[in-house]
């Protein structure tokens, strides 16, 4: 497709590029931080990410001042829960910014995880039931989220499957490059494969995988996570006590640049047609890492 198509006009594949930032800082709401924000998303920008991804329950409401404060950068949630959030209000925000800034925005959906939301079941049928209801208002002309600008979050067959038929595609979050292979024999060819991805740039094996523990611990507790893992081939030792060495260097990139580059490639190589990166540091979680983000840039090329 030419390079002159409107951003409504050209897949997802090409307008979030080879590679984005996953951050939960970035989705700050705090008044005070908000020329931060813009400074590291224009920044982001600069550095050729093709995308932010914004981590937590994030919402279009979020992404607005990212956007506003950049000229071409993808902004999408990573993830809006459907539990926390109407359809009715998330297809007039959509709107909303789609009106003032055409194509920059996708809202990626997900089901959360049992033990954080208190009303949580039927979780696949909720999803279906939030798609449906976002297509009924865009087919009234009232504003709803067409499929081609929503991705889901997925693990297993049946949510990719949804990603397929229902959305532009798939964000697996917490994967590894044979997730990513079985994702893509689920997707097809033409879905959009946005693997999150986590990179500690430390070279020191110890320092490394410390920092990508008590990352880690948190999601240890979360079943759908841990059913993945074992899906995957992983045992019960390796997800038990902190993660496994053999389960930690499956799940984060570190090391020397070459060795981070080529982890990060296995995702493409397995299929990913964007990998979304997220950088850990022994900061807070929602701290922004820019020079890290700028070594990251500068050792992907």
């Amino acid at each position: 497709m030419s390079d002159t198509a409107s951003p409504l006009q050209r897949p997802l594949q090409e307008t979030v590029g080879r590679y984005g930032i996953w951050s939960i800082g970035l989705r700050s709401e705090d008044a005070a931080r908000r020329t931060e924000l813009a400074e590291a998303a224009a920044e982001l920008e600069e550095l050729g990410y093709g995308a932010v991804w914004l981590g937590g329950n994030s919402t279009a409401r979020n992404a607005a001042p990212l956007i506003e404060a950049t000229r071409r950068i993808t902004v999408a949630t990573s993830i809006q829960s459907v539990w926390q959030q109407d359809p009715v209000d998330t297809a007039a925000e959509f709107t909303d910014l789609e009106a003032a800034h055409p194509g920059r925005f996708v809202l990626g959906l997900g089901v959360s995880h049992g033990p954080r939301v208190e009303q949580y079941r039927k979780p696949y049928s909720t999803m279906v039931g939030f798609l449906d209801r976002l297509d009924e208002l865009d087919r009234s002309g009232k504003g709803g989220v067409p499929a081609g600008r929503r991705v889901l979050a997925a693990l297993g067959p049946k949510m990719l499957e949804l990603s397929r038929d229902r959305a532009a595609g798939a964000i697996p979050y917490l994967g590894t490059p044979e997730h990513t292979a079985q994702a893509r024999e689920v997707l097809g060819e033409a879905a959009l494969l946005a693997p999150e991805f986590k990179v500690v740039l430390e070279t020191d094996p110890t320092r490394a995988r410390t920092a990508a523990r008590a990352y880690l611990a948190p999601y240890l507790e979360l079943p759908n996570y841990t059913n993945n893992f074992l899906r995957l081939g992983f045992t019960e030792s390796d997800v038990t006590g902190g993660g496994s060495d053999h389960l930690i260097d499956a799940l984060f990139a570190w090391g020397e640049d070459s060795r981070v580059r080529e982890h990060v490639e296995a995702f493409r190589a397995a299929g990913a047609d964007h990998v979304a990166l997220q950088v850990i540091t022994d900061g807070p979680r929602d701290a922004l890492p820019r020079q890290e983000w700028r070594r990251l840039a500068s050792l992907l090329g």
